[in-house]
C-alpha cells in the first residue's frame, strides 16, 4: 500500500517503465515465434505485479481526493487511518507533530497498519487528523449464529 507521496511519485514511475519494458518484451517474443497464447502465458506474471502498482495508485489517488470506503472488519482500522491521513493531506511528520510522537513512531506505525493499537490510540489519531468514526454492528444471522454455538 502506498502511505506517502514519495511512494506515489516512485510507483507511477514504476508503471510507466515496466509498460515500457512489456512492450519491448512482448516485442521480443513475437519475433522469437511465439504464440499469442505463449506471449500471454509468459508475460502474465509481469503483468500481474504491474496490475497491482495499478490497483496501489487508483486507491491513493481515491482516499486523497477523501472517498474513503466503509470498513467491514475492525483490521481493517489501520488503513482507514492512513487513508484519513491522506485524505487529510497531511505528511506522516505532521501527524506526528500534531500528535506529540517522533515521525519514525508514525512511520513505523503505518508501515505494520497500525496493527494491535489501541482504541484509546485510534481515538488520539482520528482526533489529531479531525475525523470521525461511525461503527455499526450487525449480529450474525441465525444459521452463522448456530454454526458459531457449535464451534
Amino acid at each position: 500500500m502506498i502511505k506517502t507521496e514519495t511512494e506515489y511519485r516512485l510507483t507511477k514511475q514504476r508503471i510507466d517503465q515496466s509498460r515500457e519494458a512489456n512492450i519491448k518484451m512482448r516485442e521480443q517474443l513475437i519475433a522469437e515465434g511465439l504464440t499469442v497464447e505463449e506471449i500471454e502465458r509468459v508475460m502474465e506474471p509481469t503483468l500481474a505485479f504491474q496490475a497491482q502498482f495499478i490497483e496501489e495508485v487508483e486507491w491513493y489517488e481515491r482516499v486523497r481526493a477523501g472517498d474513503l470506503s466503509p470498513i467491514r472488519n475492525l483490521n481493517q482500522l489501520g488503513q482507514i487511518l492512513i487513508g484519513l491521513r491522506i485524505a487529510s493531506g497531511l505528511t506522516q511528520k505532521e501527524l506526528a507533530e500534531r500528535l506529540e510522537v517522533s515521525e519514525s513512531l508514525v512511520s513505523r506505525d503505518e508501515k505494520n497498519d497500525y496493527h494491535g493499537i489501541s482504541v484509546e490510540r485510534a481515538q488520539r489519531i482520528l482526533d489529531a487528523l479531525g475525523g470521525q468514526a461511525t461503527v455499526v454492528v450487525v449480529p450474525a444471522a441465525k444459521s452463522e449464529q448456530k454454526e458459531l454455538a457449535a464451534v
